[in-house]
């Protein structure tokens, strides 16, 4: 940050402290480097709650992307950024960042020469004045107090106490934070609340469920200060995820980089936030956990279905293109992995009372079919199948759970995978190992034998 930018820094958080609201007609610039400047971070507070520490702030933000600079309108708890404006959709300027409170009470984030990046679309709504509340909610209220405009319609990654979310709500992870192609997704459903790990609007598959007892369904979700409660059309509550301490909690944050959920509260002797309750709590139910055709076994490390994987720098690279175009004559074949499973499930591809044949069957005639997973329940002789268009989420299972992965490949291949390989490489060393002891023992007793005549005819020529 040049010289410049520090001190406009320092005099907006000065002049903004001084305020409890904005106006209409209100601006606030903050000056944008002309050269990139990697790491660049920049803040200019503009309002901050009356609570201790620590308080809810807003900020106008620049940070420096990908070789050019975002501008955004943030809330911060603290030091953790609980909403942004660019959370689903950057806006990347040059020069000056400007936020602006309009006299037609519109709420407007623009560049140079007059160039839109976000707005709240508020124009003629009678909107009075710009505030946030102590809940850290960012609201736009008219001369009535009433809300015409508030951060808690528009969730990120981010759930604070007291918030609420209605079925068909969810918060998202920002693909444009963890560099990733996927996206995760913690979202309220009639009958549950799930994580989701999404690459498209099709391809999407859960990881992880809770919920409520006796089928009751979900008319919305509310942080409260002992966990996430679950309510019910009659406002009455059916479940929660409790707390598993009795600090209040303060946030639920979704987790860009691992698509994890905590529940977090804030340490006076750490003086940070920390997360007390984590919706997985092991390595290998992440749903990347490891790379595509790689499975991450006990304990929590990684390793790749195929021989041909390479070791580099202590992390294999798996080969990503075996699966999948098996189609227009291509022969394919189903490789079986024993004792591995899927952290994914996508229910709308659950089969059951299906045969493991019919399973593999079904994969091999679907050309976007890459693999499946069998599940027999010998107890109950309950029989699932999942088809996958990916391969990712792969985990070891205990023996015997009746797990059973089934991967698509070029047909010759299957005979040819490390298992088999390793089982042929078994049998083989065992097989040499055998044979070698055999010899050894064959010609002890043919040496102790032939000794044994010898010394006999000894003492016999002595004796004569």
């Amino acid at each position: 940050m040049n010289l410049y930018s520090f001190i406009l820094f320092s005099l907006l958080f000065i002049y903004g402290s001084s305020e409890s609201f904005i106006h209409l007609g209100h601006q606030l610039m903050m000056a944008i480097p002309a050269d990139y400047r990697p790491g660049f971070t920049g803040k200019a507070y503009m309002l901050q709650t009356n609570q201790t520490t620590p308080n809810f702030r807003l900020a106008l933000g620049v940070e420096a992307i990908d070789g050019k600079y975002s501008c955004s309108l943030q809330v911060l708890l603290g030091d953790v950024k609980v909403w942004d404006s660019g959370h689903y959709s950057r806006f990347f300027a040059t020069e000056k960042c400007l936020i602006e409170l309009s006299q037609d009470g519109d709420l407007t984030l623009k560049g140079p020469k007059e160039q839109v990046g976000w707005k709240t679309a508020t124009s003629g709504q009678g909107v009075e004045r710009l505030e946030i509340l102590r809940t850290g909610n960012l609201v736009l209220m008219d001369s009535l107090n009433n809300i015409k405009w508030q951060s808690f319609n528009f969730p990120t990654d981010v759930m604070l106490w007291g918030q609420r979310l209605n079925v068909a709500t969810r918060l998202t992870s920002s693909s444009l934070q963890n560099n990733s192609s996927f996206v995760y997704s913690f979202e309220i459903e009639y009958n549950r609340v799930a994580l989701y790990l999404n690459a498209d609007d099709k391809l999407r598959y859960s990881y992880w469920e809770f919920k409520p007892s006796m089928n009751r369904n979900i008319t919305f979700v509310k942080l409260g200060s002992r966990g996430l409660d679950l309510f019910d059309v009659r406002y009455k509550k059916i479940a929660q995820i409790p707390s598993p301490r009795k600090h209040p909690i303060k946030f639920l944050a979704l987790n860009n980089e691992t698509g994890n959920f905590g529940l977090y509260y804030y340490s006076d002797e750490k003086a940070k936030f920390v997360a007390f309750f984590h919706a997985l709590n092991r390595t290998c139910d992440l749903p990347l956990a490891c790379r595509p055709y790689g499975i991450c076994t006990f304990p929590d490390a990684c390793s790749c279905i195929q021989l041909s994987a390479k070791k580099n720098e202590g992390s294999f690279e798996c080969n990503e293109e075996i699966s999948g175009g098996f189609c227009g004559g291509k022969e394919a074949e189903m490789l079986e992995l024993e004792n591995v499973g899927s952290v994914l499930k996508d229910d709308h591809t659950r089969m059951v009372n299906i045969s493991r044949e019919a399973c593999k069957n079904l994969c091999l005639q679907d050309c976007e079919c890459a693999s499946t997973l069998y599940f027999r329940n010998k107890s109950s002789n309950v029989q699932e199948c999942y088809l996958y268009r990916l391969v990712l989420g792969l985990k070891q299972v205990e023996k015997g759970t009746g797990f059973t992965y089934m991967l698509k490949v070029p047909e010759g291949t299957a005979e040819n995978n490390g298992e088999h390989n390793l089982k042929k490489w078994v049998f083989i060393l065992v097989g040499a190992i055998d044979g070698l002891i055999i010899l050894i023992v064959v010609g002890g007793v043919g040496y102790w034998m032939v000794r044994k005549r010898n010394l006999t005819l000894h003492s016999e020529a002595a004796t004569s």
